[in-house]
């Protein structure tokens, strides 16, 4: 079923969230260019989220959406952002609470950049344990599952593992 028409009066139309369309698109596109990540991936998925969380919520939209024409203001900004032992974590959380505050009730982009924090919480993936100091190579490996090398893998939020990809996909624009 379609929705009504509106006969372009520009009332009781369904509300179009083009500033998280766009900031999710230019994250796509960053993390493409990078060749990084297989799309199809949810480290894929987890890279590009956390990117468009950051740069929808840092409050200034792409003026471009090809990703070689972001300002190098705009880069470094977003390399301070994603950088690894920043406090996005506790940054996203303020941004999208001050975010809704401002908003319309209803709004579509706070409610696809709240779900978009929502997945990357509340997934977990299986990934290599980058904050284990593990044993010389040449040392046997014990406890915790491991992949086909015997590096240690731990279940890690989805924004653990895209925060990281984002980041470097930045450096690489």
């Amino acid at each position: 079923m379609r929705p009504e028409d509106t006969d372009g009066t520009g009332g009781g139309g369904l509300p179009v969230p083009m500033a998280w369309l766009c900031t999710e698109y230019v994250a796509d596109e960053l993390l493409r260019t990078g060749d990084l990540m297989e799309p199809d991936t949810l480290e894929f998925r987890a890279g590009r989220d956390a990117l468009a969380l950051t740069l929808f919520l840092s409050g200034r939209l792409p003026a471009a959406p090809v990703s070689r024409a972001l300002p190098e203001a705009r880069v470094d900004e977003l390399r301070l952002l994603t950088a690894y032992g920043a406090a996005w974590r506790s940054w996203v959380c303020e941004r999208l609470a001050e975010s809704e505050v401002r908003a319309v009730p209803g709004d579509p982009d706070v409610a696809l950049a709240r779900a978009a924090w929502r997945w990357l919480e509340e997934t977990e993936l299986l990934a290599a344990d980058l904050d284990a100091i593990g044993p010389a190579p040449w040392e046997p490996v014990a406890g915790g599952p491991h992949d086909e090398e015997g590096e240690v893998q731990v279940w890690t939020p989805a924004w653990q593992l895209g925060l990281p990809l984002g980041h470097l996909a930045v450096h690489l624009c």
